[in-house]
């Protein structure tokens, strides 16, 4: 099968929907079939063998000329190649560009406004080389903010068009109006031209149907899938002292702030040698105030000496890592729909301590590897580290079970034949 998968590049941050699409397109090359992974806005960032095409389309820098210069709208064909060079892209996207959606509103909706819209040269540039060059038999897109090229594509390809659901409504929900408003009227428009969707787990299935009103029937579940290269050795769960691990990017939605809250909780009374708090993960330069903050509340705890963030960690980095987490916890304060970082800490034998909420829920139940608590309670939060500090045969047990779990339903390979199920489902009819 000729599959063109289009991904959505993050700048210098390591992003788990850029991490899943790779993994994906990786798996379907494994498994014989003709993928072409195409990247948007900048070059993606994998902690693993990087699948993606070298050409970049719809680059952040043409984005955003043409969408504020006029000028640039009319810019010859070698410029605007020249301008999505992706050592440019990299070495802009160095400077520390936001990704903070109140400020994103403008492109955001100039985007969704397609070939209509300040934007139609670019798109247009992907669309013609989807149809001279790749000649695809099924074109994936990897989120609802680029459903703008599903119009286009349908029109001059004439082949089917997926779109993937990766948590996207997170982002909108934070733009400023208008433009949060008149984005969703856009992609609720759009999704006409979309012949079916994927979403990562259960919970953003249901979700995203409410959010965008779209028929559940056209919503497809294609659980995530990681690779398990290199995390058999990666922890036991038994280091000394007990370590609570947190894996996610530095940001308040992902509640290392509730985190360390809970933490707080979880050491009173007990001796400072007793236990310690992990956290990695990307710092953006908008939420170095955001650590700082964190920092120095722990500080006026007591528990600075215990607290200790490694940074931003590829794939030897993670690794690493795991190998000093007794149990990981990411407790995000909102619903998210994926939770690769579960998949990791799993497939390391690592328990999690999760609330119940979001795509958490469904994680957790499926393997048996890990404990629920109530959402936005730092108390009960504290109550499941307890729990398994105080009962190491239980941890053990988890683990196991984390471990099996994740390598039984969050397969890379698993997640291939889901989707290419989907896809020979569209091409039948």
């Amino acid at each position: 099968m000729r599959i063109a998968c289009i991904t959505a590049g993050a700048g210098r941050m390591y992003c788990g929907s850029c991490l899943r699409d790779n993994t994906l397109a990786a798996a379907l090359l494994q498994a014989g079939h003709d993928v072409l992974l195409i990247p948007t806005y900048t070059p993606t960032r994998t902690d693993e063998r990087n699948v993606s095409h070298p050409r970049v389309f719809l680059g952040g820098i043409n984005v955003y000329l043409q969408n504020h210069f006029r000028a640039f709208r009319k810019s010859p064909c070698m410029l605007d190649r020249l301008l999505d060079f992706a050592p440019l892209l990299r070495l802009v996207t160095r400077l520390g560009i936001s990704v903070n959606p109140e400020d994103l509103g403008d492109l955001t909706v100039s985007m969704l406004r397609g070939t209509q819209g300040f934007l139609r040269k670019e798109i247009m540039r992907l669309v013609r080389f989807l149809d001279e060059e790749v000649s695809p038999e099924i074109v994936n897109l990897p989120n609802s903010l680029l459903i703008s090229l599903a119009p286009a594509i349908k029109s001059c390809l004439n082949v089917p068009v997926c779109c993937t659901l990766q948590g996207e409504d997170l982002f909108l929900n934070s733009l400023r109006e208008p433009y949060r408003a008149e984005s969703l009227r856009m992609i609720r428009e759009h999704a006409a031209s979309v012949d079916a969707f994927i979403a990562v787990s259960q919970f953003g299935a249901r979700s995203m149907a409410a959010f965008l009103g779209i028929d559940p029937a056209r919503i497809h579940v294609v659980p995530l899938g990681i690779n398990f290269d290199g995390f058999d050795d990666a922890g036991d769960g038994h280091p000394e002292p007990f370590t609570i691990g947190y894996l996610a990017r530095i940001a308040p939605e992902k509640g290392l702030r509730f985190l360390c809250e809970a933490y707080r909780c979880f050491m009173a009374g007990k001796p400072s040698s007793s236990s310690r708090l992990w956290a990695a993960g990307y710092l953006a330069p908008e939420y170095e105030s955001y650590l700082s903050d964190i920092q120095a509340n722990l500080a006026s705890w007591g528990l600075s000496g215990q607290f200790r963030y490694h940074g931003e960690l590829d794939k030897p980095g993670k690794m690493s890592f795991l190998k000093g987490v007794s149990i990981l916890s990411v407790p995000a304060t909102q619903d998210d729909p994926k939770g690769m970082y579960l998949l990791e800490a799993m497939a390391a034998g690592i328990p999690v301590v999760q609330p119940r909420r979001g795509a958490f829920t469904e994680i957790v139940e499926k393997t048996g590897g890990g404990i629920l608590v109530e959402p936005d309670n730092p108390e009960d939060l504290a109550r499941g580290f307890s729990d398994l500090l105080n009962d190491p045969g239980k941890r053990a047990e988890l683990g196991l079970r984390a471990r099996r779990g994740v390598r039984e339903h969050y397969s890379a390979a698993g997640m291939a034949e889901k989707a290419l199920a989907v896809y020979r489902q569209l091409l039948r009819n």
